[in-house]
C-alpha cells in the first residue's frame, strides 16, 4: 500500500509549512524542509545509485539537475530503470497550467529536464497544458486560458523536443473519448472526504475544482491516448514535476490498480526560490521576483543586482574575515541550477565562501550565465510558428516514438 500521510495527518507540521499544487508557504517566512516533505507525502530520496544507474543505461553523463540534487525525491523510479534494463520501454508526462503571458525560469526546470530524459532514453512524451485548471483557479476566461495554453506552448516547443516523439495537447481540446472514460474510472474511486483530506477542498470551492484531479491523472495512463498506444495498455508512465504536483499522483496512485493500470513513477524537484530569497517558490504575479524568458539583458542585470539576496558581509572588510553565508546566497543557488561546469561552480563557492570572491563578482557571473540561456531561449522561440504549435498539437499516431 502506497504511505499515506497525506490526509490531515500531522496538524502541527502542517501548520509549520504547506505545499500544495496552489499553495507554497512557510510559517515565518522559513524554508522549505524537504526532508519533511518526503516523510509526510511519503516519496523517497533519489539516491547516488539511481543517478548512476541512469549514466550507465543511457551512456550520458547525469543531467546537471541530476549531479546537483534539483530533482531530488521519487517514487518507483528504481522500477522504471529496472523494466527499461529488460528491454521494456515506458513514456513521459509532464505539464504546464498556462496562467501566464511568459514563462520564467522556474517554469523551464522541469521542460529542460524532461528534454534530457527524452534524449536520453529515446521514449515519447505527452505534455498536458491544463488550461481548464488556470481558467478555474485563476478566474480566466475559457478564452484567455486557451491563448495562454498556445502562448506557453511555443515555451515548451523552443525547449527543443522532439516532434517525432511528442504530443501536446490542451484540455479544452483533448478531452473526451478514452480520456474521458479514464476519468470517470477515477472519480468513481476517489471519495470526496480523500479529495478533500489529499487537497485541502472546503465548502467555499466551487464544484470545478474539486472535478479536476481526475483530468491531471489520466494521462499517466496509456490507454488516454489510443493514437499513441493502442494495445500496449500497460505501459509504464514516468512523471517529471516538482514535488508541489505529488498530491495528484498518490491520489492517481492509488486509484492505477484498482483500474488495472500500473503505479506511474514520478522523479520530483526541489523549487527555484524567488531573487528575494529560498522561502518556496517564485510567484509569477511579482516580476521582480523572478527572471522571465522575455526579460532583456538589462532587466536581467538589474533585477539580480538589485534583488538577488546576497549571502555577503555587510562590509568588504568583514567578508573579507568571515566569507559569505552559502546556504541563504541566491546568487549561489541559481549557479547551482544554471552554471553547467562542476569545477567552476565549485571554485566560485570555495572562494566566495572564504571571501576571497566578493557578491559583486558572484552576480557578475551570473548576470552572464542568465543572459545568454535567456537570449538562447529567445532566439529558438522565435522560430515556433503557429503551425509548429498546430503539428506538435496535432492528434497523430507517432510511429517511431520508440527507435
Amino acid at each position: 500500500m502506497e504511505k499515506n500521510k497525506d490526509d490531515c495527518s500531522n496538524k502541527e507540521q502542517e501548520e509549520e509549512q504547506v505545499v500544495n499544487p496552489w499553495v507554497v508557504s512557510v510559517k515565518d517566512g522559513g524554508k522549505i524542509d524537504y526532508d519533511k516533505l518526503i516523510d509526510k507525502f511519503g516519496c523517497q530520496r533519489l539516491d547516488q545509485s539511481l543517478i548512476d544507474r541512469v549514466e550507465r543505461l543511457t551512456g550520458r553523463s547525469p543531467h546537471v539537475f541530476l549531479r546537483r540534487g534539483v530533482f531530488f525525491a521519487h517514487r518507483d523510479f528504481g522500477e522504471i530503470l529496472d523494466s527499461y534494463e529488460r528491454g521494456d520501454k515506458f513514456y513521459l508526462y509532464t505539464g504546464r497550467g498556462p496562467s501566464s503571458e511568459s514563462l520564467h525560469l522556474g517554469h523551464l526546470i522541469p521542460f529542460l529536464f524532461t528534454k534530457y530524459l527524452q534524449d536520453a532514453f529515446k521514449v515519447p512524451l505527452v505534455i498536458q497544458l491544463t488550461d481548464d485548471e488556470k481558467c478555474m483557479w485563476k478566474n480566466l476566461s475559457v478564452e484567455e486560458s486557451q491563448r495562454l495554453a498556445r502562448e506557453n506552448a511555443k515555451d515548451i516547443i523552443a525547449c527543443g523536443f522532439d516532434i517525432s516523439r511528442t504530443f501536446i495537447f490542451s484540455d479544452f481540446d483533448y478531452v473526451g473519448g478514452d480520456f474521458y472514460k479514464n476519468m470517470v474510472r477515477v472519480a468513481k474511486c476517489v471519495t470526496y472526504n480523500k479529495a478533500v483530506g489529499i487537497f485541502g477542498f472546503t465548502g467555499e470551492d466551487h464544484i470545478g475544482k474539486v472535478s479536476f484531479p481526475p483530468i491531471q491523472a489520466v494521462p499517466s495512463f496509456p490507454s488516454s491516448f489510443p493514437h499513441l498506444f493502442s494495445g500496449n495498455d500497460r505501459l509504464r508512465c514516468l512523471i517529471p514535476c516538482a514535488i508541489d504536483q505529488d498530491p495528484y499522483f498518490r491520489m492517481t496512485r492509488d486509484v492505477a490498480p484498482r483500474i488495472g493500470y500500473h503505479k506511474p513513477a514520478l522523479i520530483e524537484s526541489s523549487f527555484f526560490p524567488a531573487l528575494q530569497g529560498e522561502t518556496g517558490k517564485m510567484n509569477a504575479s511579482v516580476p521582480c521576483s523572478a527572471i522571465y524568458v522575455t526579460d532583456s539583458a538589462k532587466q536581467i542585470k538589474d533585477k539580480i543586482n538589485r534583488y538577488a539576496f546576497s549571502g555577503g558581509q555587510d562590509s568588504i572588510e568583514l567578508h573579507r574575515k568571515h566569507g559569505a553565508n552559502l546556504e541563504v546566497d541566491i546568487p549561489i543557488k541559481y549557479l547551482g541550477f544554471f552554471l553547467e561546469d562542476d569545477a567552476e561552480l565549485e571554485h566560485i563557492r570555495k572562494e566566495y565562501g572564504a571571501g576571497r570572491m566578493l557578491t559583486g563578482e558572484v552576480k557578475k557571473r551570473l548576470i552572464e550565465v542568465l543572459t545568454d540561456i535567456v537570449e538562447r531561449h529567445k532566439r529558438a522561440r522565435a522560430a515556433v510558428t503557429d503551425e509548429m504549435v498546430d503539428a506538435f498539437m496535432a492528434v497523430r499516431p507517432l510511429p517511431n516514438m520508440f527507435s
